[in-house]
């Protein structure tokens, strides 16, 4: 399969899951802001992973609650998008947004006063 077309289908996954995630009951998932960040599906269409963020909540519980709603998830994916085989799907916990995060308050933490060059610019 060629890489652009699967770049097309990741980012279609990617996009119609954030949408089924505002259609989930599961108060694991209601009850947190939980964010899909990327989506990677096999060059067979067999599996995706999909990667989730969470703020507020325990990631573990929200992990459990879309394992829980994964059949929900796979039957609304295979309503909306046209794909011969709907993938089987696996989320992970993205860290990044939390690494952003520390780095970002690290560098804030810092204090490095300006040199002179640079105010008199």
């Amino acid at each position: 399969m060629a890489k652009y077309r699967r770049s097309r289908i990741n980012d279609a996954v990617k996009e119609e899951m954030a949408q089924i995630l505002r259609d989930v009951k599961d108060p694991r998932i209601t009850g947190a802001l939980v964010s899909i960040t990327a989506a990677e599906v096999s060059a067979d269409l067999k599996f995706a992973k999909i990667f989730f963020s969470v703020l507020g909540e325990d990631k573990n519980e929200v992990l459990k609650g879309l394992k829980s709603a994964s059949g929900f998830f796979r039957s609304e994916l295979a309503k909306r998008i046209n794909l011969r085989i709907t993938p089987e799907l696996h989320f992970e916990y993205d860290s990044s947004v939390e690494y952003g995060a520390n780095i970002s308050s690290i560098l804030k933490a810092l204090d490095i006063k300006p040199d002179e060059e640079e105010e008199n610019e």
